[in-house]
């Protein structure tokens, strides 16, 4: 199978390498040229997941037309703020029966639309049965070392959503579909912004009841926002909902659980995302999605509180108070 995959980040090159592994070519696109020069010439992404060999059959190119020439899959994997930007690239060159596996996770700021939304928003009305989204409990950097991971591929069509499984389907990755695209894409998403709480829970030293009430309120608040823009309730107790959330929560490999380490050390976030070399997507998302859960009525104080850590300067340790203190209410 040809394969494209758009973004040579980290998930992207770990994606790319697990389809090259299965034997599909695989052509990888970045505007950062260094980086697909390393995987060319080296089978390497010494940026992205260093030390970790890349699959021989994934190949390079800086030219996007180039790239999606003749590809029977497409992965887009760039960062959810330049999503609209690729797809308004991409869309002349893809036709009609090819897969479009998104697997960035956001909220866009100006819209408030989904990855999704922002798809179907750019392509052509032919093109948008066979948008897919793909979300759950998955590190970049275990995916490329071959460690057992499974996730959830989501999508209007249940053929499409079938034929993404197939394909990413083998010994160490498992994916399970499903129809509920709003939901795993809101799963994926928010799951972030609680992340970076986590990380500020964990950097004050709150301890393992506050975290775990953390994690447990913080799915409340996703359900909330996910069913109200129609998704179905049992998907986020499943791997996009719960599983990506407690992964993200609790391992030193998650982005937006390092930022809100720093955030609770007193580092300013400007050092830490530069440290990170990487996008946490959570710092992003934590306005959009406090926006959109605006524009629906949906409450959601986590995320609120998140937010004003980030950007309106709220000190780590007095927002949880103030969080802990909120008026009392019934759990369900």
């Amino acid at each position: 199978m040809r394969t494209t995959v758009l973004g040579a980040g980290s998930w992207g090159t770990a994606l790319a390498s697990l389809l090259g592994n299965k034997g599909y070519s695989v052509t990888a696109w970045d505007k950062d040229t260094k980086v697909l020069e390393d995987l060319a010439a080296h089978h390497r992404n010494e940026r992205y997941l260093p030390s970790i060999p890349i699959s021989p059959n994934v190949l390079a190119s800086p030219d996007i037309h180039k790239a999606l020439e003749g590809a029977e899959l497409v992965v887009l994997a760039v960062p959810s703020h330049v999503v609209r930007t690729v797809a308004i690239e991409m869309k002349r060159h893809i036709h009609a029966g090819t897969p479009i596996v998104c697997v960035a996770k956001g909220i866009e700021a100006d819209t408030l639309m989904t990855m999704s939304e922002v798809l179907e928003d750019v392509l052509p009305v032919p093109l948008h049965p066979y948008i897919a989204i793909l979300s759950g409990p998955s590190f970049a950097k275990e995916v490329a070392k071959g460690l057992p991971t499974a996730v959830t591929v989501a999508a209007r069509w249940e053929r499409i959503a079938r034929q993404v499984q197939d394909a990413f389907h083998c010994k160490s990755f498992r994916p399970y579909t499903s129809g509920d695209v709003v939901g795993v894409e809101i799963g994926g998403c928010v799951k972030n912004v609680v992340a970076i709480a986590a990380g500020v829970c964990d950097g004050c030293g709150f301890g393992a009841n506050a975290l775990a009430a953390l994690i447990t309120r913080g799915l409340a608040e996703i359900s909330r926002l996910a069913v109200k823009k129609g998704a179905n309730p049992l998907t986020l107790s499943g791997l996009s909902g719960l599983g990506d959330l407690v992964l993200t929560c609790n391992s030193d490999l998650s982005r937006n659980r390092t930022v809100g380490r720093g955030l609770a050390a007193g580092e300013k976030l400007e050092d830490i995302q530069r440290a990170l070399g990487q996008v946490a997507e959570g710092v992003r998302n934590a306005r959009t999605t406090r926006d959109l859960a605006a524009r629906l009525g949906v409450e959601m104080p986590i995320t609120e509180t998140v937010n004003g850590i980030i950007n309106d300067g709220l000190d780590p340790r007095e927002a949880v108070t103030t969080l802990m203190l909120r008026e009392t209410k019934a759990e369900i």
